[in-house]
């Protein structure tokens, strides 16, 4: 019989051969049946050639492990499957040995080699899940195997693997800690990976083998905040419990001074109490001497500890409670007492989450008010008690209320405490009585008030609430008992009513320690008592003992024969307790021949004042544990817990967390290639070029006419710091030396274009410009040869600079009036790009001179004329006016001007290397030209070079893996790159306004080469052009939580207005926005995805200083900006 056909009989007899087979679709209710006879044919589906069987048997099988049925006998005819070509078949193999490989040792030993070539898949998802597998084996023979496996899983191209290997890591070090050595070397090598994906697990690995590895961490602190907000949720969670206890063993307490003054102020109580309000000598020395060592050492706080604190601080509006709190236990312990607050909003915010989360957020609340109260005090209305909430919230925020009570806000307390008697929940009542009882006991002023309502409740027809009620009264009346006799009566006679032991016991305890105070009622509660002493419980007992032994010492004219008769029932009680107490008490007060010493002194034993007890919270010493923690919540030490370090006394050195820049070989490789072969992308369009010199002289006569000497040298001046902080800007961008020498050889090639163009466009105006006089041509000539000379001084020029040149050329070209020239200029200029190359270095320098010119992005510092002439029409031409017109655009692309950053000055990245991809290269940058096929993508320029002696064909992207949303659009297949030769081409990733990695495979004839792109978030907007009003307009709209603002002091060659205004640009896709202030630069721009809208002023102050503000819809896109910004402006 065929295996369809007995499948199909199986289900009711027909075997149709056309019908479609029962339970095909995983989401049918046929899984879940509950007719398991069915499953007696899985083996003979599994043994069939067919895949469509082989993956219904091995859906059934997932599913009927995942309802908990035992599966584990069907291992033999599963793990044959491990080799299956399916990959849909495949995963389902993996996903069933994952759960019975330790079971099963011995079968899945035998498919182990399956597992080695899994490894080697091309699709990552089944190498993970073999190393997921094998690291599943316990069998210590195959150690060795998982130990190469992980290594080689760590140096994957796929994020995701490299994720399976670091999660291998702590299983396999359970199986064989001996491997911890080389674990270790694994684990560091994966701390450095820089994807969000690895983050997260490899600190989970760290803090499973070696937490005690502290250096493991220095390198890659900076990078491991800086990747938190993108790392996913509970790889959050580790990282910040990890990096607490880095940051406390690495920066000093920011508390220090404080603490120091507190200490040094005497201890007084915390709620101020009547006594000791005099300070000593002592004290006032100490307080004086802490006061001088405040002044004498002020607390700076280190960068990194500033960059963690502020890294963390987003993620307290995180929609995961766990990250909330890692974030709140981080600030708790580490943030300056003034930051601290911050946290209260957030952790309020997830009192309205389950009751689970309230229960553990309240825990940490609790503890957090002893010590902070001032922080949660504006909320107290959010701990008020809900009806609906479950009793141990109730108590917990009991609690916290009680914690926050002081003098300005108790009666709005006790008022609610009032309502809390009347709840229907006994423990409730009964832990709020104690909670007035701890208010009373804290706060003197409200003592008389909390007295008088708990007598109240004394006559409560509930027998508990009035137990309870005695219990904390007589914990109250052991401060002043001398003013509350009555009280004492009263609860006196209360003896007859109450019978719940501990209260009973409390009257009892009472009345024998101010027995005088109530002389005539003492003696006969203790006859009533002796007379129900058998009958009580033996709590109640010893105090009926102690009773009679103080009335004994006080009164034994009336209770001597009431003592004696209490002492002989005791003598033969059940409880040995009570016996041992009875005879102990006989031999101390009734003194005989045969007692000892001790009987004299039995007054001073038994009537000895008491201290009145001190009423604490039960969260009073947890914070010594790490809060959030298990332990925290158990308030006992679970296993695994990492103690919280103290604070050092002298602050470690900084220095190691510094990472140095070290050359590889490939990156040497990479230099001499880019001396020696320029890729075009790299240069200027000859477009943009033709529009730089068909326009430049016509449009400075108009607006800079005018100018005088002061403005030139002002200009000069400027010019001259603006390529000095083009090249430092250049040097925190690039971490290689490689661009400099790629922009050297650019600016080099621009310059001969430039050269013969120049010629050209002087032929030009010869033909459409007036005739000048003499004198004007010879000024010109001259200004041209100081320009040179200058040059000659400073004769190189960074890719900034030559960016906002370029910027400033197309720009000009909207306002120019020779348009219709523009054809006849094109036609000679293509007959002049061949002969470009052959020109001479002399006239090269002469050339230079068309790089002096004015930028847009930057009017106040534009260069001086070159020619003086004067057009007087335009004289009143501002500063202002012109910033305006930079929206002006002649194309139909809607592009702010200012912004077209040209592509010499694009920072380009590699994603292929010539060794890794065999002799094929491919770098990319992002061209910040609009994507024409989909305007909400990215455009993303790629160069291929064939470095190999032989050909490449069929150059595609297959195997797009995307997060959710993302979108890609394919270049065209380049289908020949001959050896030596280079091609180009765009493609455009939407990348939904995330910085999260498009990852995909760029395949030849032959490979496949697995290559991420991930974008920098600068290159995730497009400029949009505001005037100054809708600037402050929009701006006023984005405050709160959608304003981030960072102080910080400008790199020295960043001090003026033109090199801020670079390294902002550089930095982020934003075009300028006009300003009227000298000491503001605003820049606006939307998201490309969302259109969201994102401002950026940076307002520079005195010697250095400044305030970069950045005003975004979407937080996360402006946090990450305010840091790519702060870099660039001040590195």
């Amino acid at each position: 019989m065929s295996t369809s056909s007995a499948f199909s009989d199986e289900k009711g007899g027909s075997s149709s051969v056309g019908e479609p087979e029962y339970g095909h679709d995983p989401a049918s209710g046929g899984i879940f049946s509950s007719d398991y006879k069915r499953h007696d044919d899985l083996k003979e589906m599994l043994d069939s050639n067919k895949d469509s069987l082989k993956l219904e048997a091995m859906k059934r099988i997932v599913a009927m492990i995942a309802r908990g049925k035992n599966a584990s006998d069907l291992f033999p005819a599963v793990v044959k499957n491990v080799a299956c070509k399916n990959i849909e078949v495949k995963k389902l193999v993996y996903v069933y040995l994952v759960r019975y490989a330790e079971e099963q040792q011995d079968l899945a030993l035998l498919s182990i080699s399956t597992f080695q070539r899994g490894l080697k898949d091309p699709n990552q998802l089944i190498r993970a899940s073999a190393l997921r597998v094998l690291s599943s084996i316990r069998v210590t023979i195959i150690v060795p195997i998982m130990m190469l496996a992980i290594k080689e899983a760590a140096s994957d191209m796929s994020p995701y693997v490299r994720k399976t290997a670091a999660h291998a890591i702590p299983k396999l070090y359970s199986l064989d800690p001996e491997q911890k050595d080389q674990l270790i070397e694994v684990i560091e090598k994966l701390l450095a990976d820089k994807t969000t994906l690895v983050a997260g697990s490899v600190v989970m690995a760290f803090e499973e083998v070696c937490p005690e590895r502290i250096d493991l961490i220095h390198k890659n602190y900076r990078k491991l905040c800086n990747l938190l907000i993108d790392v996913e949720e509970w790889g959050q969670v580790v990282i910040i419990n990890m990096l607490t206890r880095y940051a406390r063993t690495q920066f000093l307490n920011p508390n220090m001074n404080e603490s120091l003054l507190e200490e040094g102020g005497g201890d007084k109580t915390f709620y101020g109490s009547d006594e000791d309000e005099d300070e000593d000598e002592e004290e006032k020395e100490k307080k004086a001497e802490a006061q001088a060592l405040a002044k004498r050492k002020p607390y700076v706080m280190d960068p990194d500890h500033r960059l963690l604190l502020r890294n963390t601080k987003p993620l307290l509006q995180s929609r995961n409670a766990a990250v909330v709190m890692a974030v709140a236990q981080l600030y708790f312990h580490l943030a300056p007492k003034v930051e601290v607050g911050v946290i209260a909003k957030a952790l309020v915010r997830l009192l309205r989450s389950h009751s689970e989360v309230q229960f553990v957020v309240l825990q940490n609340v609790a503890t957090m008010t002893i010590k902070r109260r001032g922080m949660f005090e504006p909320y107290l209305k959010s701990f008020y008690i809900r009806s609906t909430d479950p009793t141990q919230i109730k108590v917990l925020k009991l609690e916290v209320l009680t914690n926050l009570a002081n003098e300005t806000n108790i009666s709005t307390i006790l008022r609610e405490f009032q309502t809390y008697i009347k709840s229907m929940d006994k423990d409730f009542v009964a832990a709020t009585i104690q909670a007035i009882g701890r208010c009373a006991t804290n706060i003197g002023e409200v003592r008389d008030t909390c007295l008088n309502g708990l007598v109240q409740l004394l006559s409560n027809r509930d027998e508990l609430v009035v137990a309870e009620s005695v219990v904390v009264i007589k914990k109250l009346l052991q401060m002043q008992p001398e003013k509350h006799s009555d009280i004492i009566k009263h609860m006196a006679k209360l003896t007859d009513n109450i019978q719940v032991p501990m209260a009973r016991a409390s009257i009892l305890w009472l009345i024998g320690e101010y027995c005088e105070h109530v002389p005539k009622i003492a003696p006969d509660v203790l006859r009533k008592m002796a007379k129900s002493f058998t009958n009580e419980e033996d709590i109640v007992k010893l105090q009926i003992i102690n009773l009679a032994a103080k009335l004994y010492l006080t009164n034994s004219k009336q209770t001597k024969l009431l003592t004696q008769y209490v002492l002989n029932l005791a003598k033969y009680d059940q409880n040995y307790d009570i016996r041992d107490r009875a005879r102990f008490i006989r031999q101390l007060i009734v003194p005989t021949e045969k007692s000892g010493a001790l009987s004299k002194y039995a007054k001073k034993l038994f009537l000895a004042l008491k201290p009145a007890p001190v009423l604490e919270s039960p969260f009073k010493d947890r914070d010594h544990f790490q809060l959030g923690s298990l332990s925290h919540l158990l308030n006992a030490k679970a296993g695994g817990y990492q103690e919280l370090p103290d604070w050092p006394e002298a602050a470690p050195d900084p220095s190691v967390r510094n990472v140095e820049v070290k050359e590889s070989v490939f990156t040497l490789l990479e230099r001499v290639t880019t001396l020696t072969s320029v890729p075009e992308w790299t240069k200027c369009s000859s477009r943009e070029k033709r529009k730089e010199k068909k326009v430049e002289k016509p449009f400075y006569s108009d607006s800079e006419g005018e100018s005088g000497p002061t403005e030139s040298a002002d200009s000069e001046s400027d010019s001259a710091s603006s390529s000095e902080s083009g090249s430092g800007s250049e040097e925190s961008r690039s971490g290689s030396e490689s661009e400099e020498s790629e922009s050297g050889s650019e600016s080099e090639e621009e310059e001969e274009e430039e050269e013969e163009e120049e010629d050209e466009k002087d032929k030009k105006k010869k033909k459409k410009e007036l005739k000048k006089p003499v004198q004007e041509s010879e000024s010109e000539q001259s200004s041209e040869e100081e320009r040179k000379h200058e040059r000659k001084v400073k004769p190189r020029k960074s890719d900034t600079e030559s960016e906002s040149d370029d910027e400033d050329s197309e720009s000009e070209s909207s306002q120019s009036e020779s348009e219709d020239s523009e054809s006849e200029v094109e036609v000679k200029k293509k007959k002049k790009a061949a002969e470009s190359k052959a020109s001479s270095k002399p006239v090269k320098k002469a050339s230079k001179k068309e790089k002096k010119e004015m930028s847009l992005l930057d009017l106040d510092d534009f260069e001086p004329a070159p020619s003086p002439q004067v057009t007087p029409v335009n004289t009143f031409l501002s500063n202002s006016l012109v910033t305006d017109l930079e929206g002006l655009s002649l194309s139909d692309a809607v592009l702010s001007p200012a912004t077209i950053a040209p592509s010499s000055a694009l920072k380009s990245y590699e994603l292929l290397h010539r060794i890794t991809g065999e002799g094929l290269s491919v770098e990319y940058c992002f061209s910040r030209q609009p994507f024409s096929p989909d305007a909400n993508m990215v455009a993303v320029q790629m160069q291929f070079t064939n470095s190999a002696t032989s050909e490449t064909k069929n150059l595609h992207i297959e195997d797009v893996k995307l997060q959710s949303g993302m979108r890609v659009k394919e270049f065209p297949e380049i289908e020949l790159l001959p050896a030596g030769e280079t091609a180009t081409a765009v493609m455009g990733i939407d990348f939904c306004d995330s910085t999260q990695a498009a990852n995909f495979q760029l395949c030849t004839h032959t490979r496949k080469f697995f290559v991420t792109i991930q974008p920098p978030v600068g290159e995730l907007m497009r400029p949009v052009f505001l005037t100054e009003n809708e600037f402050k307009k929009e701006q006023g709209q984005l405050m709160g939580m959608n304003e981030i603002t960072e102080k910080l002091t400008l790199d020295a060659k960043c001090r003026n207005e033109h090199a801020i205004v670079q390294r902002v640009t550089t930095a982020a896709n934003l075009s300028r926005v006009p300003c009227g202030s000298d000491k503001e630069c605003r820049f606006a721009g939307r998201t490309v995805t969302s259109s969201s809208l994102v401002l950026v002023t940076v307002a520079t102050k005195e010697e250095g200083a400044a305030q970069l503000t950045v005003n975004c819809e979407k937080m996360v896109i402006g946090t990450m900006l305010v840091k790519d910004i702060l870099l660039a402006l001040t590195q």
